[in-house]
């Protein structure tokens, strides 16, 4: 499929309400499109995570290196996530503003460039300038490719869709792991090698910009119907193509219009995600995502130097990581097909409850063994939870301010990602390895409660009957 259809191909049909273009879209079987779409998107979300991920295993060379204080150390370890809050905040509002396919192309360049700059450092603070831009540019994509893939998903597989897309996160950390393992820890400056190997993924841009289209939803809300209807048409007749059948007919009775609850300009989105019932969904998906991130990088970030203070040396630290990180993509996959088995919420309470007992048998866990299995299992359920958190957070907001409410969430979750890591870098020496994860289980515990008392449903609904939904709460 080409990725910008003739306006032309079908302006006969530009004035369809966005409950029509929902109902022709939510008809379509998967495809050859859906599954190439979920390629590209998934290629960036795996090359995020490896350059996400490969922070921690530079950390202890770096650390060794300059002789970097365990505050220090921690500090580096947040850069990315400083970034990161930055890039989803910019990604969620620019995403609303000038199109999502813009702001995926653009934060990809950023990252690539800054991760060259990152591999060349010559002292602490140019490594955490670097490392702190490339984190603008993979907060950006982190937080624009979910809602952007999901506008074209029909509601029925929504939940597989976004959560297998979010597995390629899984593949990045394994890659980081395999390059820690036997990059970082086998050759001097190894820790500069990965870096740029992280910056290859500049060669997805062409791809990017010749094959994917922007997202019809977000044409059509932005009053460029005749742009949306021929994309929307080009998708139908690239599908019939494929299959070989004729699609059935639209339903008679389409899904209920996308609600308008802003202007379209930046300060009313951004206030938009207060206004009536979508408060209490902002509020819970903030809490949410502070849970969710400051868990995650708490645990991972730290992970491979943890292992080390416990008495393990480099090489075997890295070793159990990879096994670690090797449980994250069995998490993803199944949070994909627990999601359209029971409601998203419920599953997402199901994965971070998962995550809390892991987190217990990890604290008291006295041999390299249990450590590896809890800490298989923790990897399990986080991961599993990552891949609820990007779908569930894709389907709540209405199409208007769909990646500002994604993008401020995942910013606010950023906050403690930022946070984690710093806070046990100074809070280990008092509270020890037990001390970090039993503060990881009081979290994973608080976020599972915020999410089954105040979380809404959306499995199998349409996007914009979930977003009628969330602004008449």
């Amino acid at each position: 499929m080409e990725t910008t259809p003739s306006v032309g191909a079908q302006s006969k049909r530009a004035t369809m309400s966005s409950g029509e273009l929902a109902a022709r879209l939510d008809r379509l079987p998967l495809s050859r499109f859906h599954y190439k779409l979920l390629f590209a998107g998934g290629l960036g979300y795996t090359f995020d995570a490896m350059d996400g991920a490969i922070v921690a295993f530079i950390l202890p060379s770096v650390r060794e290196e300059w002789g970097l204080s365990t505050g220090l150390t921690g500090i580096l370890g947040s850069s990315l996530l400083i970034g990161f809050l930055i890039g989803a905040l910019g990604a969620g509002i620019l995403g609303d503003k000038i199109g999502r396919k813009k702001v995926m192309v653009t934060a990809l360049i950023i990252y690539c460039i800054a991760s060259v700059i990152a591999a060349f450092s010559p002292n602490f603070w140019v490594l955490f300038g670097a490392r702190v831009v490339a984190g603008i540019g993979t907060g950006a994509e982190s937080a624009i490719i979910a809602p952007y893939l999901s506008e074209f998903v029909p509601s029925r597989l929504r939940g597989r869709y976004i959560g297998s897309l979010a597995a390629f996160f899984s593949f990045g950390y394994i890659m980081a792991a395999l390059l820690g393992y036997f990059i970082v820890s086998e050759f001097d400056h190894g820790w500069r090698y990965v870096q740029l190997i992280t910056a290859v993924p500049i060669l997805l841009v062409l791809w990017w910009r010749r094959s994917l289209p922007e997202s019809p939803r977000f044409l059509h809300v932005h009053g460029r119907k005749e742009e949306a209807a021929a994309i929307v048409t080009a998708i139908e007749e690239d599908v019939q193509a494929r299959t070989g059948k004729p699609l059935p007919p639209p339903p008679a009775t389409a899904p209920d219009p996308d609600v308008v609850v802003s202007a379209g300009n930046v300060a009313d989105n951004l206030k938009a995600l207060f206004r009536g019932g979508l408060r209490k969904t902002t509020f819970t998906a903030w809490i949410y995502w502070f849970v969710a991130i400051f868990t995650f990088y708490g645990f991972f970030t730290w992970i491979p130097s943890l292992l080390v203070e416990r008495g393990f040396d480099i090489s075997k630290s890295f070793m159990f990581a990879i096994l670690i990180y090797i449980a994250q993509t069995p998490g993803y996959f199944s949070a994909a097909w627990v999601s359209e088995m029971m409601e998203r919420k419920w599953a997402i309470v199901l994965y971070l409850s998962g995550a809390a007992a892991a987190a217990t048998g990890m604290a008291f866990a006295d041999s390299a063994t249990s450590i590896v299995v809890w800490g298989m299992l923790l990897s399990f359920f986080m991961n599993g939870n990552a891949a609820l958190e990007y779908s569930y957070t894709s389907e709540i907001y209405p199409t208007m301010i769909r990646t500002t409410g994604l993008g401020v969430a995942s910013a606010v979750g950023r906050i403690g990602g930022i946070i984690a890591p710093i806070a046990i870098g100074f809070s280990y020496g008092s509270v020890g390895f037990a001390g970090v994860f039993v503060m990881l289980l009081v979290l994973l515990a608080l976020g599972a409660t915020v999410v089954a008392v105040f979380g809404q449903r959306t499995t199998g609904k349409s996007l914009e009957s979930i977003g009628q939904n969330t602004v008449n709460r």
